[in-house]
């Protein structure tokens, strides 16, 4: 039976290593019998959060339904990327009962948001809600900023010194945008740090909405999946500092693909990468590692000096390559010294 209901869609935004892709899987596992598909966008020619998702697939989001852009943010490759992505997702035989999109951490939502109105999708797609993650350890200590001693220190020297750094920005465009926002790693933040956390963000909101304290991407999908929000109609409630603006650019960030011999010292391996994050403001690191002896691939994923990392699945056809992908601010990527810092 042909319906007109437009197909919901939920875009997950949220800065770097807040927990979306975690938050994903859990949705992908929880669907309360929904059919998924998810739509996940990188920065980088590398993805990663992509294979991680198609790897807990399952008959409620089989891996077709999971496909990966990774030709930069999809905000700003519409017509390339975005529109053919969900037609091929729209022309599925049978087709999903709600989309969910993961951003890239340096993405915009609101234009994002506006791509909605293209001829090709408005009749048949909404946007049913924005979710932004937001790292609550991380926002507490102002770590959503590259250097925040040294804003506060500049703001205190100069009350009309123009402080606005562009990691700051991407945070505030996102939960400015947000329906819900997620306080994710809450077991790492404690109740001290969720409090500090909320009042953060509050300051930023230009409405009121919910904040919500999760570990693990653990929520009930009713919770955030059936908004109904069509956040297409109402931009006007979503401020941005890009208002205005014909496009937008993501110069300020860059990333490089680093590839690894097989590792034999993990734990030589975590500390370079903290090193990176101390050293030379390295914002994220991900990837997959060949550990020497071992027929599992490390997963490692960072978010400063915090790393984390486990064993996810065999390698089993796959080659046995290392990779890792390194996201910092334009002017602090130097691919010989990250190099030098990795031993290769």
């Amino acid at each position: 039976m042909t319906t007109l209901a437009k197909i919901p869609v939920t875009v997950v935004t949220g800065f770097l290593g807040s927990g979306k892709t975690t938050l994903i899987q859990h949705l992908i596992r929880n669907a309360n019998g929904k059919k998924l598909a998810v739509l996940v966008n990188e920065f980088g020619s590398e993805g990663v959060d992509g294979d991680i998702l198609k790897s807990c697939a399952d008959a409620n989001c089989p891996a077709e339904n999971i496909v990966e852009l990774a030709n930069g943010c999809i905000c700003c490759t519409v017509a390339d990327d975005f529109i053919p992505a969900m037609e091929q997702l729209l022309a599925r035989n049978v087709k999903p009962d709600h989309i969910v999109i993961e951003t890239s951490g340096l993405a915009l939502p609101k234009p994002l948001l506006k791509a909605f109105d293209w001829p090709e999708i408005r009749s048949r797609i909404t946007v049913d809600g924005v979710i932004a993650l937001a790292d609550a350890e991380a926002v507490a200590a102002g770590r959503f900023a590259p250097d925040p001693a040294a804003v506060d220190a500049q703001r205190a020297a100069d009350d009309n010194l123009d402080h606005e750094t562009p990691l700051s920005e991407v945070f505030e465009d996102q939960i400015a945008c947000a329906d819900i926002v997620l306080l994710t790693k809450a077991d790492l933040a404690g109740a001290e740090g969720i409090k500090a956390a909320r009042e953060v963000i509050a300051a930023e909101m230009p409405r009121e909405v919910p904040m919500l304290p999760v570990v693990d991407g653990t929520i009930d999908a009713r919770v955030i999946l059936g908004l109904g929000a069509a956040a297409e109609n109402d931009l006007a409630a979503r401020p941005s500092h890009h208002d205005g603006e014909e496009e937008h650019e993501h110069n300020d960030f860059n990333s490089v693909v680093i590839d690894l011999p097989e590792v034999s010292d993990v734990d030589a391996l975590i500390a370079s990468i903290k090193g990176l994050a101390r050293e030379q403001n390295v914002l994220r690191a991900k990837g997959y590692i060949a550990v020497e002896g071992k027929p599992m691939r490390l997963l490692v994923q960072s978010v400063g000096e915090r790393v984390r990392h486990q064993f996810d699945m065999p390698w089993g056809a796959r080659v046995r390559q290392s990779k890792l992908v390194v996201i910092g601010e334009h002017g602090d990527i130097d691919e010989a010294a990250i190099r030098a810092r990795l031993g290769v």
